[in-house]
């Protein structure tokens, strides 16, 4: 009832214009290390705008460490701020959404923004919320599994690992499961819903006789991304990642558009919204390019040959 409360009241408070540079709120559900890289890409973004954090424009940053509870709270805090603009990734902005009808929002991400709910459509997303979404998930997990079809033999069972909290991913899995079908591929599904459960998750996925691993997005994954490819290359399990970053962790293989790229659209189009243009007036920004990435050190290591048609392929394969 609080939150509704202050929804209410707030249109007419963001309306008032405040001294001195706008500031941008900066949400997020993750912990903020694990996804410094990003925010240094959303500055870029705004710098090619002409705004510089710390100079005519400041960056309020509230990070939810994967408790999504505190997410409201957070949210409301930062419209009580009464910033220019909320930016950040999907469960946060869902949050913001709940709690400003006016305060412009800039998303960002991996699934598909109307499927979810955050907007109506893609080309005209209409309110206060525009966007980036990098596909980086449910989508291209059926191509993720063809990729790892590649990579191991024939009869190889492939543990899927899911974030049973991430919905977006899970309303996916029967693709994935008609996918393996297809493959003549049997995939097992095991889901967690935190971090402390991913020594047990790997733990099943090899009592189940699983001899590869998709590992499904979501920002717990990435969040822990360090602990879940040590955890694959500890059970020597063959594992594909849905971002790079999981690559540049010493993963496997990664295949998807660029979350950094991403979060460098969404900083240019917080510096179009400062300049006047409405939300509503742009589109959902969508990827243009999907990156195949390779850690060959990883595959030596697991013993694994790389197919040549696959290497091929490779957007870029890391020595």
């Amino acid at each position: 009832m609080a939150l509704a409360s202050g929804a209410a009241i707030w249109p007419l408070a963001s309306s008032a214009q405040q001294p001195g540079p706008p500031v941008i709120g900066f949400l997020r559900s993750t912990p903020a290390g694990p996804f410094a890289h990003v925010l240094s890409a959303f500055r870029e973004g705004l710098a090619r705008t002409g705004y510089v954090d710390g100079q005519n424009l400041a960056i309020e940053q509230r990070w939810a460490d994967n408790k999504s509870e505190r997410l409201p709270a957070l949210a409301l805090e930062l419209v009580q701020r009464n910033v220019a603009v909320l930016v950040g990734n999907g469960p946060a902005m869902e949050a913001a959404k709940a709690v400003t009808a006016t305060i412009p929002i800039v998303f960002v991400v991996g699934d598909d923004p109307v499927k979810s709910g955050l907007v109506t459509s893609l080309n005209r997303p209409g309110g206060n919320l525009t966007g980036v979404t990098f596909f980086a998930g449910s989508e291209l997990d059926t191509k993720r599994l063809e990729l790892l079809d590649e990579l191991t033999p024939q009869g190889v069972v492939v543990g899927v690992l899911v974030d049973r909290t991430h919905a977006a991913f899970v309303s996916e899995l029967p693709n994935i499961e008609a996918a393996g079908r297809a493959l003549g591929r049997k995939t097992v599904l095991v889901e967690i819903e935190g971090e402390g459960e991913l020594d047990t998750a790997f733990a099943e996925i090899v009592r189940v006789g699983a001899g590869a691993v998709l590992v499904t997005g979501g920002p717990l994954f990435t969040s822990h991304r360090r602990k879940i490819v040590a955890l694959a290359a500890h059970h020597t399990l063959p594992a594909i990642y849905d971002v790079r970053e999981f690559v540049d962790a010493g993963g496997l293989i990664s295949y998807s558009a660029s979350i950094t790229d991403a979060h460098r659209e969404a900083g240019v189009y917080v510096g179009k919204i400062l300049k006047g243009t409405k939300p509503s007036e742009l589109p959902i920004r969508r990827p243009t390019k999907l990156d195949l990435v390779i850690n060959l050190a990883t595959a030596k290591a697991l013993g694994l040959q790389i197919p040549s048609t696959l290497l091929a392929r490779a957007d870029e394969v890391i020595e």
